[in-house]
C-alpha cells in the first residue's frame, strides 16, 4: 500500500545489510505500511549499490518520503555524518550514503545509524522491551552487534558505537577477530565463523537430513537445520556460540545493570540450541544479586525489525537520535 497523496504521517526506512536491502513504510505508530526487499549484488562497485537503493525505493515515494528518511546500515561507518563502509559490501568504503540521499530528498531529515542500533531501538520502541528503562538489543548474524537503551534512552556513545557488544572479549586464547583482537564474541559466535569452526570439527553440512546424500552449503542456517537433526558437532558449535553468548551478556549487564537483554538476527532463530547454552553460562557469570533479574528474550520483531528501527531514528527522536553537538 502506498499512501495517497498528501499523506505526511510516515517515514521512508531502509535496512541495508550484506545480504539484503530492504525498505518500507512506516507510519507514526511503528507499522510498517508496505515493504520490499532485493537481494545486495555481490560484489558490486558503488555505483551499482546505490542504483540498486535508488530501484528499490524509488516505487515507494512516489509520494514523497514524508516526514523524513531513517536508515540502518551495516558498520562501520561515521556516524552522524552517515558515511558508511560496510565490511561486506567493499564496493561503499566512505560512501556519503546520508549525503546523497538528503540530496535526493532535500527538505526532510535523513538519518543513519548502525543496523544493530537500530535493531535495538525497534525492540525497545514497538517489541520486546516496550516498557522497559534499561536494555541491549543484540543481533547474531553475519556479524554481532548491539545497541544500549540506558533510562529509555537510546546511548550512542561520541562516535555512535555504544552497544558493540560483539568486540567483548570472551575468550583471550580463542579466535582472531576481524577487528584485529582475539577472542571477541564475534569472533567466536558470528554465523560465518561457528560454521568455519564446526568445518574444522569435522562437519559435513547436512549430512544428518535423510535424502541429501550430498553435502550442502556451510552456512549458519545449514548448522542449526543440523544441530536440530541430531548432528553431535553442530550440536557442539551451537553450545559453543551460546556459551559465549552468555558470557558476554554477564559482563554487560555487571557493566550496566540491565533487565533485558533481546538478540535477533538469523542465529537467534536456533531457538533452545542457542538460548539454553547461554541462559547456562548466564546464570554461571552473573553472580551479582542485582545482576539475577536479567531476561534474555528473543527479538519480537521479526525480518521487519530493521525497518521499526530506522523508522525510530525519525519518528522518536527524543529516544533514539541525539546527535553529538
Amino acid at each position: 500500500m502506498i499512501p495517497p497523496a498528501g499523506a505526511s504521517g510516515f517515514v521512508l526506512a531502509i535496512d541495508i545489510g550484506g545480504t539484503k536491502f530492504a525498505a518500507g513504510l512506516v507510519d507514526a505508530s511503528g507499522q510498517v505500511l508496505t515493504a520490499e526487499r532485493v537481494a545486495t549484488p555481490p560484489g558490486a562497485k558503488a555505483h551499482t549499490l546505490w542504483k540498486t537503493l535508488l530501484t528499490l525505493i524509488e516505487p515507494l515515494v512516489v509520494n514523497g518520503p514524508g516526514l523524513g528518511v531513517g536508515v540502518g546500515c551495516g558498520g562501520p561507518m561515521r556516524w552522524p555524518e552517515g558515511v558508511v563502509s560496510p565490511l561486506n559490501m567493499p564496493g561503499w568504503r566512505d560512501f556519503p550514503l546520508r549525503a546523497a540521499l538528503a540530496e535526493r530528498f532535500p527538505g526532510v531529515p535523513v538519518r543513519v545509524h548502525n543496523d544493530a542500533i537500530c535493531l535495538a531501538a525497534a525492540e525497545h520502541w514497538r517489541g520486546a522491551g516496550q516498557g522497559v528503562r534499561d536494555m541491549l538489543g543484540m543481533v547474531v548474524s553475519t556479524g554481532v552487534g548491539g545497541g544500549l537503551i540506558l533510562g529509555n534512552r537510546l546511548v550512542n556513545g561520541p562516535t555512535g558505537n555504544a552497544g558493540h557488544i560483539g568486540h567483548i572479549i570472551v575468550d583471550p586464547d580463542g579466535p582472531e577477530c576481524g577487528c584485529g583482537g582475539r577472542g571477541c564474541l564475534e569472533a567466536v559466535s558470528r554465523g560465518p565463523a561457528l560454521a568455519a569452526w564446526a568445518l574444522g570439527q569435522g562437519w559435513t553440512p547436512g549430512s544428518s537430513e535423510p535424502g541429501h546424500p550430498e553435502a550442502e552449503e556451510a552456512s549458519a542456517r545449514q548448522l542449526a537445520a543440523d544441530a536440530a537433526s541430531g548432528d553431535e558437532i553442530a550440536e557442539r558449535a551451537m553450545t559453543r556460540a551460546g556459551h559465549a553468548l552468555g558470557i558476554a551478556v554477564a559482563s554487560a549487564t555487571h557493566l550496566c545493570d540491565l533487565d533485558l537483554v533481546t538478540i535477533g538476527g538469523g542465529l537467534s532463530q536456533a531457538g533452545p540450541l542457542l538460548f539454553t547454552p547461554l541462559e547456562e553460562a548466564l546464570r554461571t557469570h552473573a553472580r551479582m544479586p542485582f545482576s539475577r533479574r536479567l531476561r534474555v528474550l528473543p527479538a519480537a520483531l521479526g525480518q521487519q525489525a530493521g525497518l521499526v528501527g530506522a523508522a525510530a531514528l525519525i519518528l522518536a527522536p527524543d529516544r533514539y537520535w541525539t546527535a553529538p553537538v
